[in-house]
């Protein structure tokens, strides 16, 4: 998505952007939102995080350096998404593998002088929604790889994000999208996990997406969003709902939705046809440092 800002905007919401090589962001209202894009891991990087995961098996595509982050300043809250931690959370979930028909079960991780088992969870689904820590005048340097996902506290509670007023009107002062890591299940589909942010005068708003399909087996979504409304002099207060739907492509079809793979490129289309399997709403009150 390509923008142009205005500069007007920026001076009336008191906010600077900054560009720095593969860095970029915005700074406002006491945080610092940066993205990070870099290209896939070297093999090297590979060999490493296998051993540190305990696995033979990554995505095709690894952006291990690629990184969003919202840093509170005054707090030292710092949320941020990385593809380690992500395929960690996969790692320890460790989903059954999805059983495809044994005709395609040829085509997945096969070699040409051997037939590849599948005896793990091939899609990388992540029940991953983000990382977190509390931070004291240090940079996180995304190359390194985190040891621990996250101390901040998370509450359930029963407010929800304000979608309403995030559909008006009001001027994008930056936007980003990075994705983590992808895999295309060797032709046979598509698995993704992307983050994107946009800020706003009055806040800013993330959604983290795990995106599957197993192409005439199974739909897989898992969402989580963030909002964050600028509190002036109060602390500010973030909301996190994570919505997980799922479906088989015979139940869709069932309920008279084409078969047809083509028809679900688009998570954003498909997904109020994918029934709810998990919701919940958390919300983090930041506090100042002691």
């Amino acid at each position: 998505m390509e923008f142009a800002v205005d500069e007007n905007d920026l001076k009336a919401a008191g906010a600077e952007l900054f560009e720095d090589g593969g860095r970029k962001g915005v700074r406002i209202h006491g945080w610092l939102i940066e993205s990070r894009r870099h290209s896939i891991l070297t093999s090297s990087n590979v060999e490493e995080w296998e051993q540190k995961l305990h696995t033979s098996h990554l995505p095709e595509m690894v952006f291990g350096e690629n990184t969003l982050i919202l840093k509170h300043l005054s707090s030292g809250t710092k949320i941020h998404f990385n593809a380690f931690d992500a395929l960690r959370g996969w790692k320890q979930e460790a989903l059954p593998p999805v059983e495809v028909p044994a005709a395609a079960q040829w085509k997945f991780r096969c070699k040409p002088s051997e037939q590849v088992i599948l005896d793990y969870d091939y899609t990388f689904t992540t029940p991953y929604c983000g990382s977190g820590t509390i931070e004291i005048d240090k940079d996180l340097n995304a190359s390194e790889i985190s040891e621990e996902t996250s101390n901040l506290h998370w509450e359930d509670c029963k407010e929800q994000i304000d979608l309403v007023s995030l559909a008006s009107k009001e001027p994008i002062l930056f936007y980003d999208e990075v994705v983590l890591y992808e895999d295309e299940l060797a032709d046979n589909g598509v698995s993704l996990l992307t983050v994107k942010v946009r800020v706003m005068p009055s806040s800013w708003f993330l959604l983290l997406r795990f995106w599957l399909r197993v192409d005439g087996v199974l739909i897989r979504l898992r969402d989580t969003r963030m909002h964050c409304v600028f509190g002036g002099s109060t602390n500010p207060v973030i909301l996190r709902e994570s919505c997980w739907r799922e479906s088989t492509f015979q139940a869709l079809s069932a309920k008279g939705t084409p078969f047809d793979p083509a028809v679900y490129n688009d998570p954003s289309i498909i997904s109020q046809r994918l029934p709810i399997v998990k919701q919940m709403t958390q919300n983090l009150v930041i506090s100042p440092k002691l």
